[in-house]
């Protein structure tokens, strides 16, 4: 969380990921709600990101060692959970670290390395963690050292850069070296500016921009190198990530693209670009998972993104950023159509009335299903807020509508079957009513829903008192 010290960041993650899985949910589900009626909840994003990560962890485990960890630990505010092959402008992805581990363990510094892993595990199994983080702290001064030979040796020369990204086994491998190290250069001076900036940013504005900008133009001004790095920390405090732009516009005093391009913190542009890019990218793995893994809260921080960027850039349409960013709601509205129109037939399937002869004895819907439908009929609901921006009005009221006519004729059908069914039938003919008074309270309302419910109430013991007599 924003502020927190990196031990109490580990043991926060920690807490998150032993969660039973239904505390996950209910949390996930409590923080989304409070994200999309714009509670002041501090840190509701990070602790988002972390359970969605612990759902996301199914496939096999990182490897990645504890002395790695201790090596890596400084580049925390710089990892992003992406594809390798996105670029992010001083940014890695998380799983290109146990490659570099891999490389500098292997060919870089082999002998250092394996020295280095044996007093760290020893530091720990005698839980001197003070110790641990001293001797990560040394090793990384001599691997920032072998790391920079490493890539002076292949400047310019080609066929030494495939070999490098070859031992690697990553797609930006050359990219992916030079951010670590640039990170790791700076350690104590992006140190210092995290502890002296705000632990979380509502808002970023009035006299707090002025502030962080006058901390940023001074390392700006004496170590240049390091300005890029400073930049997401910074993003990393916002609870808006797009705002980190209000920096550029603020420098060029203009909202010109022109104007912000002519000055240094005109990276600041592409620096949201690509962070737009990936929330795009994990709100469509997420959507297709189909575990509705908080994915309005995510929806919300798109159209949010998408709004601030236009509405704050005077981007032509023909300029590179805009092409970008055109390219961005593109994805978005071809990423949201696909699952929006899969909506009304999944819920018609699940509600379909079946013959007495299709049901067998002790059948029900799976409630994982249920759930899973009914958390996607909360985010098209949800699309509907912000469909205009997104370009996705046609296609949200279209079928949000349909969704609407399905529940209401549907709702008929299955209390009827409820009324006249047979003992071995009724187990699953109440679970599709109980599945569409979930759904129809997403829809109507819980005013509606309970009538609904009350009706299945009457209906069921209707059908007893028949069946008694």
């Amino acid at each position: 969380m924003p502020g927190l010290g990196q031990p109490a960041v580990e043991r926060l993650r920690e807490y998150l990921r032993d969660l039973k899985p239904g505390a996950r949910a209910l949390l996930i589900s409590e923080l989304e709600r409070g994200v999309l009626r714009g509670d002041d909840l501090a840190g509701a994003e990070f602790v988002l990101t972390e359970l969605r990560r612990t759902f996301r962890e199914n496939g096999p485990k990182s490897r990645i060692s504890d002395p790695a960890r201790l090596f890596f630990q400084p580049l925390e505010p710089f990892l992003v959970d992406d594809a390798p092959d996105h670029q992010h402008r001083g940014r890695v992805a998380r799983s290109a670290l146990e490659p570099i581990w891999t490389w500098l363990s292997n060919i870089v510094m082999p002998e250092e390395a394996q020295a280095f892993s044996d007093q760290v595990e020893r530091a720990l199994l005698s839980s001197d963690s003070a110790k641990a983080e001293q001797l990560a702290r040394a090793f990384q001064d001599r691997a920032v050292v072998r790391m920079q030979k490493a890539l002076d040796a292949v400047e310019g020369d080609d066929r030494a850069c495939r070999r490098l990204g070859a031992q690697l086994a990553t797609p930006r491998a050359l990219e992916d070296v030079q951010a670590v190290l640039g990170v790791l250069k700076a350690r104590d001076g992006l140190a210092t500016l995290g502890n002296q900036l705000p632990g979380h940013v509502k808002m970023f504005g009035g006299a707090q921009l002025d502030a962080i900008k006058a901390q940023l133009d001074t390392r700006l001004a004496s170590t240049p190198e390091v300005f890029l790095y400073a930049l997401v920390v910074v993003m990393g405090r916002l609870a808006a990530p797009w705002q980190l732009i209000r920096l550029a516009t603020k420098a060029a005093g203009s909202d010109t693209a022109a104007r912000v391009n002519e000055t240094p913190y005109s990276v600041t542009v592409p620096i949201v670009l690509a962070e737009v890019e990936r929330v795009v990218s994990e709100l469509g793995t997420d959507l297709k998972s189909g575990r509705g893994i908080a994915v309005g809260a995510l929806l919300k921080d798109v159209h949010d993104a998408v709004r601030g960027l236009r509405s704050e850039l005077d981007l032509p349409v023909d300029s590179p950023w805009g092409r970008q960013l055109a390219s961005v709601r593109a994805e978005i509205s071809k990423v949201l159509t696909s699952e929006i129109e899969l909506m009304p037939g999944r819920v018609r399937r699940m509600l379909r009335p079946l013959a007495a002869k299709e049901i067998a004895s002790g059948a029900k819907l799976d409630a994982d299903e249920v759930s899973e439908t009914e958390a996607m009929i909360g985010f098209v609901a949800a699309c509907r807020n912000y469909a205009g921006e997104l370009a996705i009005n046609e296609v949200t009221q279209r079928n949000y509508g349909e969704l609407q006519q399905t529940l209401d004729t549907g709702t008929r059908a299955l209390l009827d079957a409820l009324r006249t069914c047979s003992e071995n039938e009724r187990e699953f003919r109440q679970s599709q009513v109980d599945a569409a008074v979930r759904f129809c309270a997403k829809v109507f309302g819980q005013e509606y829903a309970s009538l609904l419910s009350k009706a299945a109430e009457v209906a069921s013991h209707g059908d007893r008192k028949l069946a008694k007599a």
